[in-house]
């Protein structure tokens, strides 16, 4: 667990760090390009002192302004081409930097350096993203999320780029343009922005079955996460390892939130979005400088090479991942994000990702996705940054050094000294050279490959349900009626009725006969045949897949409101604080206005912080406190709707008349109140109830409160 240490930009020179390689190298390589104004002069590019900032040269005071006026031409030429392409997907990302630990070497496996010493602490930078909508869409839109993380190992960048659902919707890089297409807001009219309820996404998905995986995730609760901090990652793709002896095996990445992972509910992310379209970056943000450094664990599905054939499906499609009974996720070391960036255009909009950025002991496999990634990352990456340079740009420099015979090309910042841009040669005595793989040179996995050219797709990936069915199976009740909701919310965006009826008819009937059913009856369509092309999971359920079992009890880092107004019980509204805060959460005061409540100043007004931003809320007792808070209507909306979000709420003594105005019974799953001499018992309660992330047992009796 990180040790905090309050801003988490100065936190990057963390103590206990056991070697200067790993997040201080990275800080020192960026240092050279940091620009510190601080006690200099205002110059131009050139260097060039400038007397006058505010006007442009012109002739006389109200004449035409004059082309010579080389400062003003080079700052509107310069701001005119400030922009750069955002990306075609995942242009929507925030990021960090931070360190990765393994917990002991991997060496049986691997040969991969940062995999070998538990005490080397290799710097990281990680980019979360949204996919589909523009830099400007919202944080909380229903979507996929990017998980990128660049190590700056001492044997060259090792990118991995994945995602927080562990399978994709296509299986060949040939469909790629297809489907992002389809994906995008639709071509007459842009819209929707950030989201997939439109015709073009489910027109592709009904004609595509190999979508119907990773479209069941899409819709689960996995496509709205709490937060960049409790979210899962993946790899998505089947890599593979290397060890000393060049004994190969496959490889699956999995990253592992220490917090636990968390979604929201689906009318919450409805509702951030519009209040504050932020809302993950800002999460991310904060916690770094407050130091609740965000944490990963690394895992790992090792499967042996005589095992490639031994599931019910192929190890190289994208679409299927390895049920956790079948192969365990062996946890084999830490990521810790403790500094944010010092501008995001210059790192988080710079860094460039690419699948193919590997180091000596990992390598790839024939997944004809990740085959066309290994292309089509490349070839974005020069577009979008200006040309075959993008490796020099401070965030992508590698820390070790890196010498080669490539020259010349748009923006090159490297002096090359030398008559050799050759090789090989002898004017430069030879260097650089090739290392030897006994010496740390990279070389490729030997593997046997040979066949016919044909435009084929596999037998082996021809079945496109059986994991839509397992994915399914193993949610929970509550996560099955959410997949159901946003089904339907989904189609019934779409305006043409015969694309709903082939996403009913062909897709989710061959999922589940009950969840087909279930959305043509909302969409008032006839009730579906069932599947004919729906085969037998194995094994029926996976329980790993549940967000529900992975919640971790707790409120670190959680956001708690405690809710107050003039005359609240200070010494009981401390206490709260206290207990809270001792648990590592945040305890926020919440009030009408920002008018003092005896000594203490609220953090936030009713309509300023809404419960949405909020875990749980808490009614500070106080006669006076609760006659105010039960005659305003945002106070009363702020509690039922925590309550209808399934959120732990807590009231002693006079408080509880606020929760009795809102409508809400006193008795109730996750609605913890006493006395005003119980407030020690009911805070317990409360950390325990709260701890759990959701009062699922509310879900059916919170739609009947009155609003």
């Amino acid at each position: 667990m990180a040790t905090k240490q309050g801003n988490g930009r100065a936190a990057s020179g963390q103590s206990g760090r056991k070697n200067p390689s790993g997040d201080d190298a990275k800080m020192a390589d960026l240092d050279r390009f940091r620009a510190k104004p601080d006690g200099e002069a205002l110059r131009t590019n050139q260097g060039v002192k400038i007397a006058d900032n505010q006007n442009t040269l012109s002739a006389g005071p109200r004449g035409p302004s004059l082309l010579e006026d080389f400062i003003m031409r080079e700052k509107i030429t310069h701001f005119d081409h400030e922009r750069i392409p955002e990306r075609i997907v995942h242009a929507r990302g925030s990021a960090a930097h931070g360190f990765f630990q393994v917990y002991e070497s991997q060496a049986k496996i691997t040969k991969a350096a940062f995999l070998q010493d538990p005490a080397v602490q290799t710097p990281v930078y990680v980019r979360f993203s949204t996919v589909q909508g523009p830099r400007g869409s919202a944080d909380t839109v229903r979507d996929v999320r990017g998980f990128a993380v660049k190590f700056y190992t001492q044997e060259g960048n090792y990118d991995l780029v994945g995602n927080n659902m562990p399978v994709f919707f296509i299986q060949d890089a040939i469909k790629f343009p297809d489907f992002v297409h389809a994906v995008k807001p639709e071509a007459p009219d842009e819209m929707p922005t950030g989201g997939t309820a439109h015709d073009t996404f489910w027109d592709f998905v009904s004609l595509v079955p190999e979508t119907a995986h990773m479209v069941t995730w899409a819709m689960s609760d996995r496509a709205i996460p709490k937060s960049l901090r409790t979210m899962e990652g993946f790899g998505v793709h089947t890599f593979r390892f290397v060890n000393a002896e060049d004994k190969g095996c496959f490889v699956k990445f999995h990253w592992r939130p220490v917090l636990g992972s968390y979604s929201l509910l689906w009318d919450e992310a409805q509702k951030i979005a519009g209040k504050d379209p932020d809302y993950h970056r800002r999460d991310l943000w904060e916690a770094i400088e407050r130091g609740d450094f965000p944490e990963f664990e690394l895992g790992v599905q090792v499967i042996d090479e005589k095992d490639e054939h031994a599931f019910d499906f192929d190890l190289l499609d994208p679409t299927k991942l390895i049920p956790e009974e079948l192969v365990p996720v062996q946890i084999i070391g830490k990521m810790t994000l403790n500094r944010n960036p010092d501008n995001f255009f210059a790192e988080t909009e710079q860094v460039a990702f690419h699948p193919g950025h590997i180091v000596p002991g990992i390598d790839f496999t024939n997944d004809p996705l990740l085959q066309g990634r290994l292309f089509s990352y490349t070839d974005t990456q020069i577009s979008r940054l200006g040309g075959p340079n993008f490796h020099e740009i401070p965030i992508n420099r590698p820390v070790c050094p890196f010498h080669n015979n490539q020259r010349d090309a748009m923006h090159r910042q490297t002096i090359h000294v030398g008559q050799a841009s050759y090789e090989p040669n002898s004017v430069s005595g030879g260097w650089p050279k090739e290392t030897p793989p006994a010496e740390g040179g990279f070389e490729s996995y030997q593997e046997r490959v040979e066949g016919t050219k044909i435009r084929v797709r596999s037998e082996s990936f021809a079945d496109h349900f059986s994991q839509a069915t397992l994915f399914y199976n193993s949610m929970s009740d509550a996560e099955q009626g959410h997949i159901a909701a946003a089904f339907t919310f989904e189609l019934g965006k779409v305006k043409k009725p015969e694309i709903r009826a082939r996403v009913v008819n062909d897709i989710i009937a061959n999922i589940d006969a009950a969840l087909a059913a279930g959305v043509a009856e909302a969409l008032g369509l006839p009730k579906p045949k069932p599947g004919s092309k729906r085969g037998k999971p194995t094994p029926a359920k996976s329980p790993a897949l549940s967000l529900v079992n992975r919640v971790k009890p707790g409120i670190r880092t959680r956001k708690i409101a405690l809710l107050a107004a003039p005359g609240a019980d200070v010494a009981a509204l401390g206490k709260l604080r206290d207990a809270f805060g001792k648990e590592g959460a945040m305890a926020m005061v919440v009030a009408p206005s920002l008018a003092a409540i005896g000594d203490v100043v609220p953090d936030a007004t009713l309509a300023g912080m809404p419960s949405i931003m909020f875990d749980a809320v808490f009614v500070v007792p106080g006669k006076d406190s609760a006659q105010t808070l039960s005659k305003n209507g945002d106070a009363r909306h702020f509690v039922l709707e925590a309550y209808r979000h399934l959120k732990a709420i807590g009231a002693t003594g006079s408080a509880r008349e606020v929760l009795k105005a809102a409508h809400l019974p006193d008795e109730e799953a996750g609605v913890t109140t006493g006395e005003d001499g119980q407030l020690a018992d009911v805070i317990k309660q409360f950390i325990e109830v709260a701890g759990q992330h959701r009062v699922w047992a509310r879900e059916a009796a919170a739609q009947t409160v009155p609003a």
